[in-house]
């Protein structure tokens, strides 16, 4: 029965500290003065730069994004804005050359997100490249607020800030997500006051153009490892959230579980191929990070889920704490399920948002991880591609 105790604790612990604790020892920190924070980076650095996005079919948002992208801040003469169009069908890279001042790039072949960014790349003169989706628009400040972090010469890369754009009338996906990406901002904002912030979202990220690596063009999360690598490098990964990408939710649960699902393939894969960040030698800090804000989720907290209603229902009648938290799993775990029977039946309730989202990010971990080790997640550029990070 110790052994029990021990790991009902244990599981518990671990998931408290994944979910909550981090971010809690990570802001005390920060309020005891620790951390790197940089000097205030200056407006007035405006080096050339180049908006580098994919857009596989995306008739639909061209005329939108280009808009978009003709009303950033920053001076036309020093913007290169580039569109990469591979293995597009719908007429798409046809409506960006009838744009003037945009650079296209097309080839008939489809190869995936990660090997059109591959090719792209070399077609990039300036010294930095801000990464962007087709379907999500900017902040008109996205590019200057992004671009004067370079003033300092240990900022590798730069991360602006994922947007989910809600109504009351959003899917209990789309809420949920918009309550995660909350969260997210706040503790990206601390890892990177504290060090470094660990990875970016595709939908809007820059790098110096020189620390770019090429990727293994079968790689599920390309905005995590460019940005990772970087930082594996010494560089810093600095947030900007001052710098917005703002796209509609998912369509609905299975959308949005599809591209969980994906994400976390791409997670397990990252975490094999970043086998140095797993050495808290070279970095401490970002290795402190890097396992506390995404190993985790990625592995044994998933399990410890599991370990937890596992050991409590072995210590049923032992004590009526244990009674209260098997309870208390077995209600948030119906709620998860009410909240998605009732999405299905488009009847929204907000309180079985968390339950239900938080339900879906670990289900889609075991999910994740099964196809990857089968080899049936594809890296072919999709709608699921969405980053996470």
């Amino acid at each position: 029965m110790t052994t029990a105790v021990l790991l009902f604790w244990l599981f518990f612990g671990l998931i408290l500290y994944t979910y909550i604790g981090y971010g809690v020892i990570v802001w005390l920190l920060l309020k005891a003065g620790a951390g790197q924070r940089p000097p205030r980076p200056t407006a007035q650095f405006e080096p050339e730069v180049t908006l580098l996005i994919a857009a596989y079919n995306e008739k639909a948002w061209i005329e939108e994004k280009v808009a978009n992208c003709r009303a950033l801040d920053y001076p036309a003469e020093k913007l290169t804005i580039m569109f990469i169009t591979d293995g597009s069908t719908d007429g798409t890279p046809d409506l960006l050359r009838a744009c003037s001042g945009i650079t296209v790039l097309h080839e008939p072949q489809r190869g995936g997100k990660t090997a059109a960014l591959n090719r792209a790349m070399n077609f990039v003169k300036t010294p930095f490249v801000v990464f962007t989706d087709a379907n999500t628009m900017l902040n008109p400040e996205a590019v200057r607020n992004i671009v004067r972090h370079y003033s300092d010469p240990a900022v590798g890369c730069v991360a602006g800030e994922k947007r989910i754009r809600q109504s009351d009338r959003d899917a209990a996906s789309g809420a949920g997500e918009g309550i995660y990406w909350k969260y997210e901002s706040f503790l990206k904002k601390n890892d990177a006051r504290l060090w470094s912030a660990v990875g970016a979202a595709g939908e809007l990220f820059s790098v110096r153009t020189e620390l770019f690596e090429e990727l293994e063009n079968d790689t599920l999360l390309d905005d995590f490892m460019i940005s990772l690598r970087i930082a594996a490098r010494g560089y810093r990964v600095m947030y900007e959230p001052e710098a917005y990408a703002s796209e509609a939710p998912s369509a609905g649960l299975k959308e949005e579980m599809k591209r969980k699902i994906r994400i976390c393939a791409g997670g397990i894969q990252s975490i094999l191929r970043l086998t140095s960040l797993l050495n808290p030698l070279p970095h401490p800090v970002l290795w402190f990070e890097y396992v506390s804000h995404r190993v985790l989720r990625w592995t044994l907290t998933p399990l410890a889920l599991i370990g937890l209603l596992v050991t409590s229902i072995v210590l049923l009648g032992h004590h009526p704490l244990y009674l209260f938290f098997f309870a208390a799993q077995v209600v948030f775990y119906l709620m998860a399920l009410a909240g998605w029977l009732m999405e299905e039946r488009k009847i929204r309730l907000k309180p079985l948002f968390i339950p239900l989202y938080f339900t879906m990010m670990n289900v889609a971990v075991f999910l994740g991880f099964y196809r990857y080790i089968t080899g049936t997640q594809s890296a072919v550029w999709d709608k699921a591609k969405r980053s996470e990070n």
